[in-house]
């Protein structure tokens, strides 16, 4: 497990060369606990010189997740043969003793990731990483932000393009009260993984803690509110205030009501302000599950 404290495997221990004598055990018999990759190629072949160190490198991400034999097909023709390589590169995946996907040619840089995420997912052995993830979430919830920090830290040491991770790490640090370390972190989240759930949730909580900064007297905007119904930005600033008090139905409730009324004001304020909320909640909350369908009953009435 990558965070158990053990140390991880070399890459050689994963990533191998391998020949006609060894086949059987390097990848047949390995292919018994992780998933193995074949990768069929020559010294002369132009298009084997991109894709093999492509598929190393993400071999290598997974930390022995899945293996990789490399195999020359000029000093090894006979098992070329076997399995029918009729050009190179050809890449088998084997699991379990037996070929389970294969492809011929180079492919982009995202195809390969996805070739290789499928096949180390197909063990079931994430690498310890969804234990680490619940355990730096019960810290959240059990107000250890600090753990949480260095944890999420960590498994982003050894895992950069896990959104879980990253969205983990930002949380945390609104946890900790400390939102200019939230901003840059988020700043930090690789490209691929900006628009990621579990990121854009931060994102949504990271903003909403910024409005909660300069939120007013909830008893004050309420009064304004009352002496004034049709004022939207009382009105928003009022839902904002409710937010950052902890009563997030009753910000919801504000909302909707300001969205029955001119769903256009200011671009559509009050819908991208119920966006956000509902963003930074959890997938399963009953607060946010009902407030989504308040508002399709709305957009679609």
């Amino acid at each position: 497990m990558l965070f158990e404290g053990a140390a991880a495997p070399k890459t050689a221990d994963f990533i191998k060369d391998v020949t006609e004598a060894d086949f059987m055990a390097e990848v047949v018999e390995a292919s018994m606990e992780v998933p193995v990759i074949v990768d069929f190629w020559a010294p002369w072949c132009g298009p084997c010189k991109t894709l093999g160190p492509a598929l190393e490198a993400e071999v290598t991400r997974h930390k022995g997740r899945v293996r990789m034999a490399k195999v020359d097909v000029d000093q090894n023709q006979m098992i070329a043969s076997q399995l029918r390589v009729q050009s190179v590169p050809t890449v088998y995946a084997f699991y379990k003793g037996q070929p389970v996907d294969a492809f011929q040619g180079a492919l982009p840089q995202s195809q390969i990731k996805q070739f290789v995420d499928k096949l180390a997912a197909l063990s079931g052995d994430d690498g310890g990483l969804g234990d680490a993830l619940a355990a730096a979430e019960q810290m959240i919830e059990d107000g250890e932000a600090a753990d949480a920090i260095e944890t999420f830290t960590a498994i982003i040491g050894e895992l950069p393009d896990s959104p879980e991770a990253w969205g983990g790490l930002i949380r945390a640090h609104l946890a900790a009260g400390d939102q200019a370390a939230a901003a840059s972190t988020l700043q930090q989240v690789p490209q691929p993984l900006v628009h990621a759930g579990p990121v854009e949730a931060a994102r949504a909580l990271l903003q909403l803690a910024q409005q909660a900064e300069s939120a007013g007297p909830i008893d004050d905007l309420q009064a304004r509110v009352d002496a004034d119904p049709a004022d939207q930005q009382v009105r928003l600033e009022y839902a904002q205030a409710l937010h950052a008090a902890g009563r997030v139905e009753e910000a919801i409730d504000v909302l909707l009501e300001s969205f029955r009324r001119d769903r256009d004001w200011n671009e559509g304020a009050a819908k991208a302000q119920l966006i956000t909320i509902f963003d930074s909640l959890k997938p399963n909350d009953p607060v946010g599950q009902k407030g989504r369908r308040r508002l399709s009953s709305l957009i679609f009435a």
